[in-house]
Parts: structure tokens; sequence; C-alpha cells
């Protein structure tokens, strides 16, 4: 399936009442808390990176996936939002679909582990629209993530009382890399293996 993807991600400094107040403007859960496992692939010249493309299996619970993200031609106010035209399916296999990776010369180059929590909120007088809020609790800090229409993104971050002026358009290998800057972690991945972290502890 493809589709474009428009989204907002905003650091969260309390789990807790952001979650209370996304019950109070009548978002619903979708996915509780589960723990989800990424692997990047790219050519040993890094060529998607070149291209600022993504290649990533996922494995989200029990649900695997590949996806490949690139950029879309045209981005409504590029500033302000990360706009990537997605192709996203389900595979049955995650070691079979790497090792075909590694046969046409796609290596791993990162992996990212985090927890998260889907919620959505219908929008418009369709009831089967919905525009959807992630938390992502990484090994370096909470994120959640707005996706959908520009409109009802800007519209949830002020129910939400979220300054926009803290939203970030930035993927979370590069939150990694601009962390590993400041605190000149030595970690390679974005793992729990790699930094210690309160949140691999199940709530």
């Amino acid at each position: 399936m493809q589709s474009a993807e428009i989204e907002l991600k905003f650091p969260v400094a309390d789990l807790e009442a952001l979650q209370s107040r996304l019950r109070y403007l009548g978002f619903q859960l979708v996915t509780p808390r589960t723990y989800e496992h990424n692997t990047l692939y790219d050519t040993p010249t890094r060529d998607l990176r070149a291209r600022r493309e993504v290649l990533r299996i996922r494995q989200y619970g029990p649900l695997c996936t590949v996806t490949h993200k690139r950029l879309a031609s045209q981005q409504p106010d590029t500033t302000r939002y990360k706009v990537r035209i997605e192709t996203e399916t389900i595979v049955a296999e995650r070691e079979a679909l790497a090792e075909i990776f590694r046969q046409i010369g796609y290596l791993p180059v990162f992996i990212y582990e985090k927890y998260r929590t889907e919620w959505s909120q219908p929008t418009g007088s369709n009831s089967d629209a919905a525009a959807h809020l992630v938390i992502d609790e990484t090994p370096i800090g909470t994120f959640a993530e707005l996706e959908g229409p520009t409109e009802w993104i800007d519209s949830a971050l002020a129910e939400l009382n979220v300054d926009p002026a803290i939203c970030l358009t930035d993927s979370y290998g590069k939150l990694f890399l601009d962390w590993k800057q400041r605190t000149s972690s030595p970690a390679e991945n974005l793992t729990f293996a790699d930094i210690a972290s309160p949140v691999l502890t199940p709530r």
C-alpha cells in the first residue's frame, strides 16, 4: 500500500498527563504499549541515504512489515511538516526478508527500538477517516507523533496545549545522532541494550 505520510513529532515531558488529555479529547486507544524493533537497510555506499530514502523492516508485536519511504515531489510547508511517500506491506518471515536484502546488497545499517502506544481520533463527517497519535518511549526519551491532514495536526497541537515551536520533523536516526553528539555516547544503535533506560521496564 502506498500513501502520503504527513507528521510532526514533539517531546513528551509528562506521559501520564498526555494520555489523560487524549482520553478527555475523545482519542481512542488502538494499540496498547507494545515493543517495536526496527532495522534500516542500505547499500555499503549508503545509496538510499544519499537519496533521502528509507528501507525498513519493522517488528511491532506479532506484526512484521517492510516499508520504503521517499520524499514527496510536492511538500506543503516543508518547514513545519515531515512529508514522505510511504509504501508498506505485511511480511510473514522477517529473517527470510532480511536474507533476501543481504543477497541483493542491502545490509543492516541502523537499529532502533521503542515501546509504542497508538491512539486515533475520528475526523470530519466520515467515521472511517481517522488521524493518529502515537507515543514512542525510546531509550533517549519519549516522543509523540501526530500523523494526518495538516489542518488536523495543527488543531490537535492546540487541543493538547503543545507549542508548535517544540515540534520536530527529525527521524529517530537524526535524534539519535544529535543525542550522541550531546552526550559523547559510544552507542551505535538506538537500543535498550546500548543505552541504559528505565523505559525498558514494562509498566
